[in-house]
């Protein structure tokens, strides 16, 4: 492993380009036993240092690297400054791939522990949803959001939904991914956004 030093002063043009640029910002900015600064603060608002470093590795060295992106944070940040954070999240995230794409905007009951949004040409997409650590061999509940990002294709749900694909998979944890699985399937084409005609959300 190649120690890069502060991400604050990492230039993506000026490092190996790689195929997925993975952050877990800190998050006490986030966490409800923080202060609730959210993306304000200094330290979850790291996570704009990992997009930056993602547009600048795909101006230096073409749309192709990196293909995925991934994010990790405590569920507070679906309630942080009312849900505008996850949704500052979302933004930053979807215009890597489609720069003129609209703000995303806060779910009237706030945001679902799962969702997703994608390019209906299938050029892009991303997805998120909550993990538990106690289903991946960790002896304690521990809730994450992971967030997925396909940069040049359909498969971040893939990622996050489809079991049998995913490292870690065990039998044990089935139950927790079909439920996801078929809520999922329930939900196609029953409930939706859509942000412009090329865009389409999955949020239930």
């Amino acid at each position: 492993m190649i120690h890069l030093g502060d991400i604050r002063t990492i230039k993506g043009a000026n490092i190996p380009p790689v195929d997925v640029v993975t952050g877990g910002s800190p998050c006490q900015d986030l966490s409800v036993a923080g202060r609730r600064t959210g993306l304000a603060g200094a330290r979850s608002g790291l996570f704009l240092d990992q997009i930056r470093i993602i547009k600048e590795m795909r101006d230096e060295y073409g749309t192709d690297f990196p293909r995925y992106m991934v994010w990790e944070n405590v569920p507070g940040a679906f309630s942080a400054n009312k849900g505008r954070d996850f949704a500052t999240v979302l933004d930053e995230t979807i215009r890597i791939a489609e720069p003129k794409a609209p703000g995303v905007h806060v779910p009237s009951k706030g945001w679902p522990t799962w969702g997703s949004f994608r390019d209906v040409d299938g050029g892009w997409s991303v997805a998120w949803r909550i993990l538990d650590a106690q289903y991946w061999g960790v002896s304690q509940r521990r809730r994450r959001i992971a967030l997925v990002a396909d940069f040049n294709g359909g498969c971040a749900g893939k990622i996050l939904f489809e079991p049998e694909g995913m490292s870690g998979y065990t039998s044990q944890s089935f139950r927790p991914w079909k439920e996801t699985a078929d809520r999922t399937q329930e939900c196609t084409g029953k409930a939706g956004a859509i942000l412009h005609p090329k865009i389409v959300g999955t949020i239930c």
